[in-house]
């Protein structure tokens, strides 16, 4: 039985500037909107950017995570190792600046995979990632990770 779809909202402080980003570079068809929010099908999820004021925007913690500095705040997706690539392709290809370049963590260990972090117009991070082994998701293998 596959997962139910889970609900993000999220705050943007452009709205136009986040359905370039959404609906346009990343493919995210719409749904429903009004004057201040846009729903979006991320990858079979409920994403919806609400307007905010550019003062209300949430300021960002980091964790460091095998030598990176990950946005503690963040969300994304976890892709088939292939559709990452052609994502990583996409994205390359418009231009997009990434907030930390794409990348294998964990490298020859159970939970190898790799990932890329990038900003939508409003500063939120989202973390595109592809397990070498999707068992590995939720694998609790012991392990302590630096």
């Amino acid at each position: 039985m596959p997962s139910p779809p889970f609900h993000l909202a999220l705050p943007v402080d452009d709205l136009q500037a986040a359905d370039r980003f959404y609906a346009g570079l990343l493919g995210c068809p719409r749904g429903r909107r009004s004057e201040r929010w846009i729903d979006y099908d991320f990858w079979g999820h409920q994403l919806v950017a609400h307007l905010v004021p550019a003062g209300a925007m949430p300021s960002l913690a980091r964790n460091p995570v095998d030598g990176e500095d990950i946005p503690a705040s963040h969300f994304g997706v976890v892709l088939p190792w292939e559709e990452l690539e052609q994502l990583i392709a996409r994205l390359t290809a418009s231009g997009v600046e990434f907030a930390i370049a794409p990348t294998v963590r964990f490298a020859a260990r159970r939970g190898e995979q790799k990932t890329c972090f990038v900003c939508d117009p409003a500063g939120n991070y989202l973390e595109f990632k592809a397990f070498r082994n999707i068992d590995m998701l939720f694998a609790s293998d012991g392990l302590d990770y630096p």
